[in-house]
């Protein structure tokens, strides 16, 4: 079954753009579709991850948040 990545951002976000590009990299070697919310756009996201992001989470597994470890998702996506 293909793993789903969420990542959870807000708009004008330097560490939630890093994230983006580090997975679509890791998109180039592993099969899993990638999703995107904006948490700004609900307000139980924004109270939820809203000091936290960038989030990344996994087939329903918050996995990192913050300063994102390539080494760390790539691990994890490899564990499937």
């Amino acid at each position: 079954m293909r793993q789903e990545i969420i990542l959870y951002k807000r708009k004008e976000c330097h560490l939630c753009d890093n994230a983006l590009e580090l997975l679509r990299r890791l998109q180039n070697e592993h099969d899993f579709t990638l999703k995107l919310v904006d948490i700004e756009e609900n307000d139980d996201l924004e109270e939820k991850y809203g000091l936290y992001i960038p989030v990344v989470e996994i087939d329903g597994e918050v996995i990192q948040f913050g300063q994102i470890d390539e080494h760390v998702i790539r691990i994890r996506l490899q564990k499937k």
